[in-house]
């Protein structure tokens, strides 16, 4: 059939149904369009950051916001509160009561060069977070992969400046320290908007193919060292206990020394207090000191015979009777 009005063909009425109704189903579709694209919901530990036609615009905060539609304004939300981390020489797998790691695709980051021209392979964290969304998205191109370049480096660097055994042993915490610092004094320097909270070296092993040989030469040294602390402990016990008998008998020779000095004076300054009297007085002197004597040696002699000058026959006075099981007397 044709139209009255135009000479057109006239449409089925399904068709003008259609026609009727499709600037309906248009509207419906943009409308959802533009709520679905001017709408933004930022987490509790993001930020949005909004770009106009590619220029920063503004930064949106936690919770609803809403922006220019049909992508004129674009957001990146930035997870400004949470830590984050980058892991070098393997990756987490799968997180949880046990964990599971890969290693094998991710060798060549871990293994370098010491300052003793010895292989190491170290494994290694970095923990970081974002504190300035505006410039961790403009100040650097791609900054994760910076960073990841940035830690590699100093690491490097700090593993090349130690040799195997301080970056195997006690320099290990050192190492981490100065990594520390010098990422985040480059992380200034590049204004990324990044802040190192913590770098941890996850584990640091001889390479592979040396390892038999390292772990033999590890266990000499320990075996020396071991050796070295008994000989010490040995050499503690027995000087001090050398020493101290040596003292003791220092001490017992000075102790007699003193003595034996100390009665010879004694007796001296008697024999010249004695010679001082006996020089006021010789006979009397001379008496009192052979009374002293008589007095000192007669008690010890057993049968004693006292005669006068003018006594030559001494025998009568003798008791030459003896009792039967008796003494003399």
């Amino acid at each position: 059939m044709l139209n009255k009005k135009s000479g057109m063909p006239e449409l089925p009425p399904e068709v003008e149904l259609i026609k009727k109704h499709i600037w309906k189903v248009v509207s419906v579709i943009l409308i959802i369009l533009i709520a679905f694209t001017s709408i933004h919901t930022v987490g509790p530990e993001e930020e949005g950051v909004v770009l106009t036609f590619g220029k920063y615009s503004r930064t949106l905060q936690p919770g609803l916001n809403f922006t220019a539609p049909l992508g004129v304004d674009k957001v990146y939300k930035i997870p400004v509160q949470r830590q984050l981390k980058q892991e070098f020489g393997f990756r987490t797998v799968s997180a949880g009561q046990r964990s599971t790691y890969s290693k094998s695709p991710y060798v060549t980051e871990s293994v370098m060069l010491t300052g003793d021209l010895n292989m190491a392979d170290v494994e290694w964290v970095v923990q970081y977070r974002i504190v300035d969304s505006y410039k961790y998205l403009f100040r650097v191109r791609d900054a994760e992969k910076t960073l990841r370049d940035m830690s590699e480096a100093v690491v490097r660097k700090a593993v090349g400046d130690r040799t195997v055994n301080e970056v195997l042993t006690v320099g290990r915490q050192e190492v981490a320290s100065s990594v520390e610092v010098m990422l985040q004094k480059m992380c200034d320097d590049y204004e990324n908007g990044i802040r190192i909270d913590q770098v941890v070296l996850q584990d640091v092993n001889p390479p592979d193919q040396v390892k038999p040989s390292f772990n033999a030469v590890n266990q000499a040294q320990q075996e020396r060292e071991t050796l070295i602390n008994q000989a010490e402990s040995e050499y503690n016990r027995v000087i001090p206990r050398a020493r101290g008998e040596a003292q003791e008998t220092i001490q017992l020779a000075e102790a007699y020394a003193l003595n034996r000095v100390n009665i010879a004076r004694g007796e001296a300054e008697r024999f010249s207090a004695l010679f001082e009297e006996y020089s006021k007085a010789p006979e009397v002197t001379r008496k009192r000191i052979y009374l002293e004597t008589m007095e000192t040696v007669l008690p010890k002699i057993g049968n004693k015979i006292i005669v006068d000058e003018k006594g030559n026959n001494v025998l009568p006075l003798l008791n030459l009777q003896q009792a039967t099981g008796g003494t003399q007397q």
